[in-house]
């Protein structure tokens, strides 16, 4: 038998040295395979999110669904343009960024706040006073589905920003800055990146017409 040639011998070796593809997500309650954008839901036992196909998103929409353990992330984008977060309400907030996320916390009965820091996600306490003085300044903070919103905050160029949003794109962005930052404060492409994220938002994002408040 003669010896392959040397073109045959590297196509050969080529299937060892190539990376294999990754494996397809799937949803981690069924295993459905999932496409492109997936919906998340929340495990509240775990504190994690979980992917989930458009069958499962829809079952844990129910309220206390499979014993209320994972709960499905909403889809709405709300904004207060007519907010009263001032100077006074964010340094109660005692935040060392211009960016938080608050989220409605039901297993501590509290709520939290979160930011962004070359680390990831720095949670932060949030005293029960400066949750007051946020829900006296927006009319949003009322409508914060607990674990799967977030009450979005952004301080710059003489304003704030307030936002509410899926609790995902939350961790989503805390996650792309933890890789993008640099220096002390994220440097430019970690602002680049904020700058788009929040563009994206305005764009999505609408006022709240007559929702129910919780009690």
């Amino acid at each position: 038998m003669s010896a392959p040639s040397t073109a045959a011998a590297h196509r050969g070796l080529r299937r060892f040295r190539a990376p294999a593809p990754p494996p397809p997500e799937r949803c981690e309650l069924c295993g459905t395979e999932l496409g492109g954008r997936h919906r998340h839901l929340v495990d509240t036992r775990n504190r994690a999110l979980a992917c989930a196909c458009p069958h499962c998103a829809l079952l844990f929409e129910r309220p206390g669904a499979g014993g209320g353990q994972f709960r499905t992330v909403p889809d709405r984008f709300l904004t207060d343009p007519g907010h009263h977060l001032d100077d006074a309400v964010w340094d109660r907030l005692r935040i060392p960024v211009g960016v938080a996320f608050l989220l409605d916390n039901a297993a501590l009965g509290r709520v939290v706040a979160l930011y962004p820091s070359p680390a990831g996600a720095t949670e932060s306490e949030l005293d029960p006073a400066a949750w007051q003085a946020v829900r006296d300044a927006t009319r949003l903070a009322d409508l914060l589905a607990p674990d799967v919103e977030a009450l979005l905050l952004h301080r710059g160029d003489g304003r704030t920003d307030c936002h509410l949003i899926p609790v995902d794109l939350a961790y989503e962005l805390t996650g792309r800055l933890r890789l993008l930052w640099r220096g002390f404060d994220g440097g430019a492409e970690a602002r680049a990146a904020l700058a788009d994220f929040f563009a994206d938002i305005a764009r999505r994002a609408r006022e709240p017409r007559e929702e129910a408040q919780r009690p």
